[in-house]
């Protein structure tokens, strides 16, 4: 256990922020995304499995160690929902807010068309799937400077 570092931050978690360039993206996922098919295209092959953590929780504790982008526009994008698009969910709201609390900065979420999400997480360095139930809670974050 490390000082400081969320219980539920596992050690791989850690590895892969470190390993984390700038600029390179990390996909937050809901419980029924298809986590490990889209893991296996990502640049670490890694899918990360946080047990019992919902989205809003898992970006507040990786965003106590890691910095979102401060040259991108959004560096924060979020799937976004089929029937409702251009609309925020709840979700997509609580997750915003902890970025702009967490930066302490404006910032936006770029909304990303379901199935043009897909590919984007396959870019992607890893994926963190979380156990968040509500629907489209699937998130990009690009990595800042230190």
């Amino acid at each position: 256990m490390l000082k400081g570092v969320p219980p539920f931050i596992t050690a791989d978690l850690l590895w892969i922020m470190a390993s984390m360039g700038h600029g390179d993206e990390l996909a937050i996922v809901d419980r029924n995304f298809s986590g490990f098919r889209v893991a296996t295209q990502t640049t670490s092959g890694k899918l990360l499995i946080l047990e019992g953590v919902d989205a809003p929780t898992a970006v507040r504790g990786i965003l106590q160690m890691m910095p979102l982008d401060t040259f991108s526009e959004t560096p924060l994008m979020h799937m976004e929902a089929v029937d409702a698009p251009g609309e925020l969910l709840e979700v997509h709201k609580d997750v915003l807010a902890i970025c702009r609390e967490a930066e302490v900065r404006k910032i936006e979420s770029r909304p990303v068309e379901r199935f043009a999400y897909y590919p984007i997480a396959m870019r992607s360095f890893a994926v963190v799937q979380t156990a968040e139930s509500r629907a489209y809670g699937n998130f990009i974050l690009k990595k800042g400077v230190v």
